[in-house]
């Protein structure tokens, strides 16, 4: 079973995101909070911590967040996760994805330093089918059934 490791929300589109004790997910918005919440299809965002270590590699002070990913997650196989299935976290909250990677933005500072970002490739978009608190070290788990 996986976990949540990290949740970043930012108050403002285009501000860094930054992490938070804990998090109220709503149906058809998101993160309570986050800039990025609404009601549209990447209402929260998933990427690998799994990941992210590999770009820490290049970039030790890499905080989490900085990719302007909403969830940090460790042992969920999101690498083959496909739109529709389900990722369950905790005992409420309940997520579907809707996309898969995004375009990475202009000006990129994680691009420009290491040549690569991931976001566009291993970021997951997901919108709220049930909603609920969670925090760090809650569980995670995908589910394509559901």
């Amino acid at each position: 079973m996986g976990r949540i490791e990290a949740i970043c929300i930012s108050r403002e589109k285009g501000t860094v995101k930054e992490t938070v004790a804990d998090a109220e997910l709503r149906v058809k918005h998101g993160i309570v909070g986050d800039a990025h919440a609404g009601d549209w299809h990447r209402q929260v965002s998933l990427l690998p911590s799994e990941s992210i270590a590999k770009v820490r590699e290049m970039m030790p002070e890499l905080a989490d967040g900085a990719f302007a990913e909403n969830l940090v997650t460790s042992g969920v196989d999101l690498a083959h996760v496909q739109i529709g299935d389900k990722v369950a976290i905790g005992n409420d909250v309940l997520l579907e994805v809707t996309q898969i990677g995004k375009e990475c933005h202009q000006g990129c500072a994680i691009r420009q330093i290491t040549g690569d970002c991931i976001m566009p490739r291993e970021g997951i978009f997901c919108r709220v089918l049930n909603g609920g608190r969670i925090q760090p070290g809650s569980s995670a788990t995908l589910n394509p059934s559901l």
